[in-house]
Order: C-alpha cells, then structure tokens, then sequence
C-alpha cells in the first residue's frame, strides 16, 4: 500500500497526529539511550575512524578518473553523465519593486547536481522513547572525515548504482515508508550549488533492523549534546533533523504567521534575480591551472580534484572534484526575547543558485576573509555585532562542517547571539525581520523557505532548549 493509498481503509482521518509532538519532545528530553551512553558516542566515531583505511589525497586534474573538462564549453564532468558537473553561472541581481534598484552582477563556478538524492534518518521507540539511526560516515571534504550522518545519504546515481559498486544500505525503508513523520524537498547551498535539493525524510518503523558497526540508535537528547561539539554532526543530519515537527509551546509571536509569510512574499516578489549556465571556460574573473580553478583575487573557494580511499563505502575508491573553502565562515542569528518569546532576526536572502530566488537565511552568513578588504559600511549588515559579542551574550556556538561529498574543509562558526534594541531594533532594515522559533520550525515543513545554514541553526536552537552548553 502506497502512502496515500485509500482503498483499504475508506474513511477520514485526522490530518495531524496530535501526539507526535509530544514523543518528540520526550526523545529531546532523554539525555540518556537505550544503547549507547552519550559521552561514548564520541568514543565510537573515533574508532569508525581507526576501523577503515581513510584516504584523501589532493590530485592534478589530468589525474581524475573517468572526469574530463568538456571540449568547448570546458565544464567538467563525468563520462556517464551522471553524479554532477562543475559549470559556469552568470548572476544579474536588482532591488527594487521595478527592478529599479541597485544592481550587482558577477560570475564564478557552480556545482550543477539536477536529481534529488535521498537524506533519511530512520526512527524507532525503544522503552517508549523515540531513537533515531545515525550513521559514522566519511565524506572526503569533511575536516575529520568521519561524522554523525543520516541513516541513508544518497544521491539518485548513488542509490541506483551508477558508481558501479555496491547498495546504499537500508535505502530500501524510504521508498514507500508507512509512517511519515516527515518528507520534504530542501535545497542545498545557493552559492555553490545550481538549484541543488534533496529529499529530507524521517520515517519511523517497527522492523527489526539489522545495521552494522557503522550505525547506533541515539535519542534527540543525545543527539542534541552532539550539536555542541564541533565538527561532529554532519550538515544532512543538521538538515534533516530541523525538518522535525517539534510542538509549539508558545502562545504567540511578534507577527501573525500571514504578516510573516506575506512579508517574505513581498521580498520574492521584489527581487530581481535572473542566473543561468554558462561554460566553465567563459568565466570572467577566475583562472584555471593544472590543479585548480580559482578567483583571480584568491577569494571565495577554489575547484580541486581529489583522490579518495574509504573502506566502508559503496566505493572503496575514487576520484573527484571539489569546491575547497577559502577561509572559515560566520553564520549566526541574533536574538531577542519579545514578550517573554524567543525570536531570531532572519534576513531574506538572494543566491544565484536559488530556485525560487529568496530563501530566509541567518542574520549574518559570511566568510569575512572575502569582505576584509571593504570598508566597515561596506561589510554585511550586523558582522560587527557578531564578531565583537561578548562571550556572556553567545547562547550558542559551535564549528560545523558544510557538505562534505562536495566541498573540501568548509566550515563555519554557528553562532546564536542576543542583542537588543539599541543594536537590532524593533523595526529592522529592509530584507530582515523577526520570527520565533515555532514560526521557523513551520516553515521547515515546506520546501524553499529556509536556507540550510538557517536549518542548521535551527537544529541548534532547539538543541538549546534541551541541553545546557557543552553538556552531555
């Protein structure tokens, strides 16, 4: 029987499973798992790491396997034509209700990955408590190679084999699961990526599972102490976990859901960004070497080519491209409390890569190396705040990994910082606006509202609520 199957059982049902809420917020309260001890999770990741042989070794393009640069268009890409390609974009972006605004324009690479993978966490109730099943797993651009994954973290050339070797494991559960707790198409970094967007899904099950050494069942509680350590949960598990319809316990916001929802219309509808493909080899402003492609001014990232040993993947060994970071980010949301009600500063933000032009990103998401050389007006709005808070005024902080299949070492320092009225007042500057928690965790629930860097400190925020600071 398919999810929406009717014919068994034709009678209404109620839209909402009113009690998932609240074995959510029991797992987010269980610090302590049935299987392994919080503290002992650390331990295990590291001996993944010791388990396999785990090998990353940059290499000159002319030294990829089964990758070329193409003739003509000089975009490279695989032989099969699956997995993706790194290729050129050229970005026209205007403010404005007539486009009549400030206008910026630029070119630089893209990653161009058009089919939708698969990043699922599997849950199951263990003593009447929800555990999730989390997967050790190398990523050959992660700094530590071996982080707390999903259960299944798959691209579609993955999970059907196109890589010729062997299955996803336990991929089956998520191609016609039974009981959805949730499924929603995401997208990816719009300033790397073109358009990129998996498929975010958290299904529980009642089957005996059998996994291997590579996996363990940890609550959200545990799982909530680990988004404290740095470099540990990797960003599809950050992704997927913000997509969890945790309850609202608040009794309202600052806005209505419609004066929130119709002022991010407003920013759509007022943005004026048009991006499309063009060849690799056209692009003004970068240079192309032996080993690299990369900004002629040395900012932003570089494409590399590495070659890679894992003994415990589908693959034990290959080769491939990467975006490789140039400097370390600052994401980070402001914070203040209006009536008694957290609510963060999101600001709507425009990437080439977008699909639909706008998505709600953190207050500040920068990598400030690219910006030192401009004036203080010059930087993003708010960098300064940031930078500069005392450490009695950071709630939150923590450095996190991006996605380690396709960028080599970037990471970001995630921060949640309060402010106040005199820093972020009321009343902020255009394409920002303020919006609880529960507001946020709504919109989770559809695609193209928030940006991954914005999941990702979602996911932290309500990590949180539930654990005190470094505690396990």
């Amino acid at each position: 029987m398919t999810p929406l199957s009717a014919t068994a059982c034709a009678i209404a049902r109620p839209r909402t499973d009113r009690g998932q809420g609240d074995r959510i917020a029991l797992s987010a309260a269980t610090s302590h798992g049935s299987h392994l001890r919080t503290e002992d999770v650390r331990v295990w990741l590291e001996e993944r790491r010791q388990a396999n042989d785990f090998r990353v070794e940059r290499i000159p393009f002319d030294a990829l396997d089964q990758w070329r640069f193409k003739p003509g268009s000089g975009n490279l890409g695989h032989r099969s034509g699956r997995f993706f390609t790194i290729e050129g974009l050229h970005v026209e972006e205007r403010d404005g209700p007539f486009g009549d605004g400030p206008r910026r324009e630029w070119q630089q690479p893209v990653i161009r990955q058009p089919e939708a993978g698969i990043l699922g966490i599997l849950c199951k109730e263990f003593d009447g408590v929800l555990h999730f099943l989390m997967q050790a797993k190398m990523e050959p651009g992660n700094p530590n190679l071996v982080q707390l994954s999903p259960t299944v973290q798959a691209t579609r050339s993955n999970y059907t084999r196109a890589h010729g070797g062997a299955d996803v494991k336990l991929i089956e559960h998520f191609f016609q699961p039974e009981r959805v707790i949730a499924d929603v198409l995401q997208s990816e970094q719009g300033s790397w990526f073109f358009r990129k967007v998996n498929r975010n899904m958290i299904v529980e099950t009642v089957d005996e599972i059998e996994a291997d050494d590579d996996f363990r069942w940890l609550t959200l509680g545990q799982i909530a102490a680990l988004l404290h350590d740095d470099l540990t949960v990797n960003m599809n598990a950050r992704s997927v976990l913000s997509c969890l319809p945790f309850p609202d316990c608040t009794p309202g916001a600052l806005f209505s859901d419609t004066q929130l929802l119709s002022w991010f219309t407003g920013e759509r509808s007022r943005r004026d960004v048009r991006a499309h493909r063009i060849p690799l080899s056209s692009v003004c402003g970068w240079k192309q070497g032996p080993e690299s492609v990369e900004h002629e001014e040395g900012r932003y990232f570089r494409a590399v080519a590495v070659a890679v040993q894992a003994g415990n993947r589908e693959r034990i060994q290959w080769t491939q491209p990467l975006f490789e970071a140039i400097g370390v980010g600052v994401v980070a949301f402001l914070l203040r409390d209006f009536g008694g009600i957290p609510h963060v500063l999101v600001h709507a933000r425009a990437d080439g890569g977008f699909l639909d032009t706008v998505e709600l990103a953190p207050t500040v998401q920068c990598t400030p190396r690219n910006y030192a050389h401009l004036s203080t007006v010059d930087q993003p709005p708010f960098l300064g705040i940031v930078l500069n808070a005392s450490p009695s005024r950071i709630r939150y902080e923590a450095v996190h990994s991006e996605e380690g299949g396709r960028f080599l070492n970037a990471s970001s320092r995630y921060l949640v910082v309060d402010t106040n009225d005199t820093e972020t007042p009321l009343d902020p500057p255009p394409g920002y606006a303020w919006a609880s928690l529960a507001q946020l965790t709504e919109l989770t629930r559809h695609g193209h509202y928030l940006n991954v860097e914005a999941r990702t400190l979602l996911a932290c925020l309500n990590a949180l609520s539930t654990q005190p600071k470094g505690g396990a």
